[in-house]
């Protein structure tokens, strides 16, 4: 079992806290060395990260990133507006002001939330939707300034293409292979313009994210039920862009919400430590959450999202769920009550999340579309309406509106969260009791991810797997059903190798941000099968690394 560490739960000592000055300075007077590997721009499943004191999130890097989006746009022909948020990390607020002094250099018009506002990932990605529907010229894209839950010294940068969600891979390398040549080339030819410039300049326009986000909610969940249910709940934003959210969604609809925590600081001080002792913003991980766990018999129910509000934690008065019980949950009801959506749509998931969701699919007769991790895999699938709903094991997800279009092609926390409190209005059950339900019905699974370390050789020997090269024939005793190197939904690799028996399954990738390869398992008859398993996929990795 992995090891807890003692400030795990606990606020963190000031000694942890991040040193803001010296992170901000180094933003902006260290400079990357592009031919050191570490400190060039990298997009992994999540866009670009890095922190500024290791040289990998720096000034240079966002002048680079940003004009290498202005040349994809101009090779696409993009020529609407882009929708330019960010979060309250220390490093968004620095990188949103050097990315907006490139876009308005390149005559971009961008739209930006009003002075003091932060932004969430799903506002941005929902009006990106709602400018483009109808439209074939013209087309908005959008730039979210986020290393979602990572600690106070990352930054991150994520591009959204025309269709809302996160960039597929062929563009994130166009982007990637773009920037780096800048950086290699002391980013002569970025195109500049002064701050003050820009934010003068007509290109550049307010736009209320959380109003419109918040204004359109009905086409997608019953608010009127939520209000009229009187649940009392309990929001804690952990200090994201959420925070600017729930009071006017409360506000609109009427409904029994009180933001526990309104404190907004880059340190997170207020942020309990996370299993390994870092601050770190994971509304899916008991030990950030311990706060709002504590506070669970003052609500119905409550919740939290990360900083950018792309992920969502359901606390009810016994617990922080799972979110692959959650997510299970959520699906079930949803393929109950959205009337409106054509039997055919079906339930998108990620290779490693719960199998709890194929038998959700297969009782509601629904079909599954399994794709690599990334929310990126699921674009096609929300933007289409071929899905339902989209999730992935690390609490995100997002679904269709009532008439079956897309509300947002990207990882929706507040939605996710507000789905909870309808499921309870509607079903007057909470959601972790109607998870038993599921499972008296469907199995208990039992699930847990390990780590291992991987290096490049690792990661090189994961992707060069084949069905063919996997030589286990059982699984915990039962006999292997598959083996799968690409994934069942869209046949794209999954840079490692998921095994499955009748009973259970267990998956092992290389991490996209760290130096890890992560063990995925899960069983359906028990924690001393899910041992089993996990004992031959460790014996399989040992055999696999020795050859």
């Amino acid at each position: 079992m992995p090891v807890v560490h003692s400030d795990a739960g606990h606020l963190p000592a000031p000694e942890k806290l991040e040193n803001i000055p010296v992170l901000m300075s180094s933003y902006y007077t260290e400079f990357p060395n592009p031919e050191n590997m570490a400190q060039r721009v990298v997009f992994g499943t999540s866009g670009h990260r890095g922190t500024p004191l290791l040289c990998s999130f720096n000034e240079e890097h966002i002048y680079a990133i940003t004009q290498a989006v202005c040349d994809y746009r101009k090779a696409k022909g993009i020529d609407g507006p882009l929708f330019l948020g960010g979060d309250t990390h220390a490093l968004s607020e620095a990188a949103f002001r050097s990315a907006l002094e490139v876009l308005v250099a390149n005559d971009v018009q961008v739209r930006i939330a009003p002075v003091g506002m932060y932004t969430a990932t799903p506002a941005v990605s929902h009006a990106i939707l709602k400018w483009n529907r109808g439209r074939v010229n013209g087309l908005a894209d959008g730039i979210i300034i986020t290393p979602s839950h990572n600690p106070p010294r990352d930054g991150g940068f994520k591009y959204n293409p025309p269709h809302g969600g996160p960039a597929d891979t062929d563009v994130t390398s166009d982007i990637e292979k773009r920037a780096n040549a800048y950086l290699e080339n002391n980013n002569k030819g970025v195109r500049m313009t002064h701050l003050r410039s820009a934010l003068n300049s007509p290109l550049v326009q307010e736009y209320d994210f959380v109003r419109a986000y918040v204004e359109d909610l009905p086409q997608v969940l019953d608010m009127k039920a939520i209000a009229a249910s009187g649940l009392s709940l309990g929001v804690d934003p952990l200090g994201g862009a959420s925070l600017q959210m729930w009071e006017p969604i409360a506000e609109t609809y009427h409904i029994n919400l009180e933001v526990v925590n309104k404190a907004v600081d880059p340190t997170f001080r207020f942020v309990p430590c996370d299993k390994d002792g870092k601050i770190r913003m994971d509304c899916s991980s008991p030990y950030a959450m311990s706060r709002l766990l504590d506070m669970r018999e003052r609500f119905d129910l409550s919740f939290a999202c990360d900083p950018d509000s792309d992920r969502h934690g359901i606390v009810t008065r016994r617990e922080l769920m799972n979110p692959n019980h959650f997510l299970s949950v959520a699906a079930w009801y949803l393929f109950r009550t959205r009337k409106q959506w054509p039997a055919q749509r079906g339930i998108g998931k990620t290779l490693v999340t719960s199998a709890m969701l194929d038998r959700v699919a297969h009782e509601a007769g629904r079909p599954i579309i399994e794709v690599p991790v990334g929310f990126k895999w699921f674009v096609p699938y929300l933007h289409s309406g071929q899905c339902g709903m989209c999730c992935e094991e690390s609490a995100g997800a997002s679904f269709l509106c009532f008439d079956g279009t897309p509300w947002s092609t990207d990882k929706d926390g507040p939605l996710m969260c507000l789905l909870a409190a309808e499921m309870m209005a509607v079903e007057q059950s909470s959601p972790s009791e109607l998870y038993d339900k599921l499972v008296q019905r469907l199995g208990s699974p039992v699930y847990q991810r390990l780590d291992a370390p991987a290096d490049d050789n690792v990661r090189a020997r994961l992707k060069a797997l084949t069905p063919e090269s996997v030589p286990l024939k059982k699984l915990g005793g039962a006999p292997v059903t598959a083996v799968l190197t690409r994934a069942p939904g869209n046949d794209a690799p999954i840079g490692g190798v998921k095994v499955v028996s009748e009973n259970g399954w267990f998956a092992v990738r290389p991490s996209g941000t760290e130096a890890i390869c992560k063990v995925y398992t899960e069983s359906f008859t028990g924690n001393e099968h899910l041992q089993a398993i996990q004992k031959d996929a460790i014996d399989f990795m040992e055999q696999l690394f020795k050859a």
